[in-house]
């Protein structure tokens, strides 16, 4: 339930502004999905930069911005303007923005609010929190010795690293993050309501206003309570505008009451967030904390999220099967942390999902409608079904595929692969269409690739590197492909209707699966039908069940029938 929005005031002061006693939280989705690695976005003076884009399409008539009109006025590829608009579309606060129901040929031509869009651009500047290991440049060196000066410098965080931590003790915590994210927001406040703003007819150039439509689009980097945009609008939390009549419309505010107003609600919301960190450090335990990890690494540990905001966890799995579904979760949002030598089944309709630090691991991912993240990863298989995936920093990987948007490949990558999409469960198809996910749309094999260095990375990066670009995938090869089963768990339970991946495969994947299947089928004829005496018949299984064997153990397979003759 949504904290309540009640204003309180100062006795002492009869004249300040009403501030709400619930907690201003930063949206987590434009900081976690929303940043993209494009050196041209990364402005040193947002406020210069982004003014002319503001001045070119202020007027009603143009309130929208294209892709053709962006790539030309921040002098960026076409590709890399479409990025822009998709990865805004999959991080808006509106769902009922024409940009986040748009169809993938539409995109171009629908464009984006034009407040939006500044304020996307405009956080492209933010740095992400370090992690805490970092703190401790001699523990980092003892887990993750460089295998060169570049490299050293490129993996922020790998995943050996948080092997040997075992521990989030070294990862930035949601307060953490939130309390980082609030202070970057406090700190830019005055630029980004000025880009908001529009000049009183009449009035002198410095007489800035916000209207309410102005104000609503700071629910992209804002929200009060938990509910985020599905909860109370967020002029309704403000003093100025919450008994605005809705038949009429509300009167400008001068930017600086709205200013004024803010930065008291984040400075008291920065207290609260800091009481709570600093509690949590302490070792106070606290039952509203978001961010206690898993108590331990059995397949039915998980953090289930308190609220709507908050992800759930699923962290510490090591060498164990975890199979969660629908029904299980109580957030749209899933973070997959610090997971290793272990099979993850997260077989639900989601918006966001983080896959962070896991190693020799297999992760499906049910239907994820907004975004995905996978970072800091080595030797996974993860099998998604996803509008977008963005891939950052990962090692000896294969990512089977569905996506309706170009796959994205940032940071330092070394030897990935893709695949198309390879698995189905029963409530599949059902998941895709709740989600919005198109099957007959699979670009799996267009990755697009760009900076090998995260501007949003906090620590420093050699000179001369800036315009690396990142490595991208191969296509795994045809014959390589197998199909993905997922067990059927919940037999009694199922309702859905998938008895089939639903995104087609390429022609080439199907002729080879065709012919591998045509070679079993004429190997089982010549087994059977094979003149060998009953002694030979026995050694031929024994052999063929030896070699089953071999290849369950080298392949790691062999850990999925002991999870599953466990359960």
């Amino acid at each position: 339930m949504a904290d309540p929005i009640e204003p309180s005031t100062s006795s002492s002061d009869p004249n300040s502004i009403p501030i709400p006693t619930a907690i201003l939280h930063p949206r987590r989705e434009p900081f976690e999905h929303g940043l993209l690695t494009i050196q041209k976005l990364i402005f040193n003076d947002p406020v210069q930069a982004l003014t002319p884009l503001k001045q070119k399409f202020a007027s009603p008539s143009t309130q929208r911005v294209d892709s053709a009109a962006l790539a030309e006025l921040l002098q960026i590829s076409f590709d890399h303007s479409r990025l822009v608009l998709e990865t805004l579309a999959s991080v808006l606060h509106s769902e009922s923005d024409p940009l986040v129901t748009a169809l993938p040929d539409d995109v171009d031509s629908i464009g984006a609010d034009l407040r939006d869009l500044i304020l996307f651009l405009y956080i492209q500047s933010y740095k992400r929190l370090l992690p805490r290991s970092h703190k401790d440049s001699a523990a980092v060196a003892d887990v993750w010795p460089s295998m060169s000066a570049f490299d050293g410098y490129l993996s922020a965080l790998s995943p050996l690293q948080l092997v040997r931590s075992n521990s989030r003790r070294f990862m930035p915590s949601q307060a953490d993050e939130e309390a980082h994210q609030l202070s970057y927001l406090q700190k830019h406040l005055a630029n980004i309501l000025s880009l908001l703003s529009e000049h009183m007819e009449g009035e002198s150039e410095e007489s800035l206003v916000l209207t309410m439509e102005g104000f609503e689009h700071l629910g992209f980097l804002i929200q009060f309570g938990d509910k985020g945009s599905g909860g109370v609008p967020l002029s309704q939390a403000a003093p100025f505008f919450a008994n605005s009549d809705p038949d009429m419309p509300a009167a400008p505010v001068p930017v600086s009451q709205v200013h004024d107003w803010l930065l008291q609600t984040i400075a008291s919301s920065l207290v609260s967030i800091t009481e709570k960190v600093s509690a949590k450090e302490n070792g106070s335990p606290s039952g509203s904390d978001q961010d206690i990890a898993m108590a331990d690494a059995s397949p039915s540990s998980a953090k289930a999220s308190p609220s709507a905001r908050s992800p759930c966890f699923v962290e510490g799995v090591s060498k164990s099967s975890y199979v969660k579904q629908a029904s299980d979760l109580k957030s749209s949002s899933v973070k997959v942390i610090n997971c290793h030598d272990s099979t993850i089944y997260i077989l639900a309709p989601l918006r966001y999902a983080i896959i962070y630090g896991c190693s020799d691991a297999t992760i499906v991912l049910g239907a994820v409608g907004k975004a995905v993240r996978v970072e800091h990863c080595e030797r996974v298989h993860v099998i998604i079904a996803a509008k977008r995936v963005c891939i950052a920093n990962c090692r000896e990987c294969v990512f089977f595929l569905g996506v309706n948007q170009r796959p994205l490949f940032v940071g330092d990558n070394h030897k990935l692969q893709v695949a198309p999409y390879n698995t189905y469960y029963s409530q599949l198809e059902e998941h895709l269409t709740e989600v919005g996910i198109v099957s007959t749309i699979n670009r799996w094999d267009e990755a697009l690739s760009i900076s090998v260095i995260d501007p949003h990375d906090s620590l420093s990066h050699p000179a001369g590197v800036s315009d690396a670009q990142s490595e991208s995938a191969t296509c795994l090869d045809p014959d390589q492909l197998t199909n993905f089963l997922i067990p059927n768990w919940f037999e009694n339970e199922s309702t859905g209707s998938t008895k089939d991946n639903p995104f087609p495969l390429p022609d080439a994947y199907v002729t080879s699966q065709q012919r591998n299947q045509k070679n079993l089928s004429e190997i089982k004829q010549m087994l059977r039908e094979a003149p060998l005496e009953e002694n030979w018949k026995r050694e031929l299984s024994s052999a063929l069940h030896v070699y089953f064997k071999d290849w369950l153990y080298a392949s790691g397979n062999i850990r999925q029938l002991y999870c599953l003759q466990g359960d």
